[in-house]
C-alpha cells in the first residue's frame, strides 16, 4: 500500500526528475554542475535558504560522480 506522502514524492518526481538524477556520464555531470552553480548564485551562504538542502544533495551528487570517474592527481 502506498502512503499518502510517498504518492505525493511519485508525482512530484517527473517535474524533478530532469534536474535531480545521479549522474553517469560526463554530460549529465556537466548539467548538474551548471545546476549547482545556478543554486550557489540564489542560495549564497544561507543556510537557512529553502533551497539549501537541494544544493547539498546536488552536491553530494557530484562529489559522487568525481570519487568513482575522476581519477586523483597524483603529486
Amino acid at each position: 500500500m502506498i502512503t499518502r506522502k510517498l504518492n505525493e514524492t511519485v508525482t512530484a518526481w517527473s517535474k524533478l526528475s530532469d534536474n535531480l538524477f545521479v549522474p553517469h556520464t560526463e554530460t549529465e555531470y556537466q548539467k548538474l554542475v551548471t545546476i549547482l552553480d545556478e543554486l550557489i548564485d540564489i542560495v549564497g551562504e544561507d543556510e537557512s535558504h529553502s533551497l539549501a538542502s537541494l544544493m547539498e544533495v546536488i552536491g553530494i551528487l557530484i562529489e559522487n560522480y568525481e570519487d568513482h570517474y575522476i581519477p586523483e592527481l597524483s603529486a
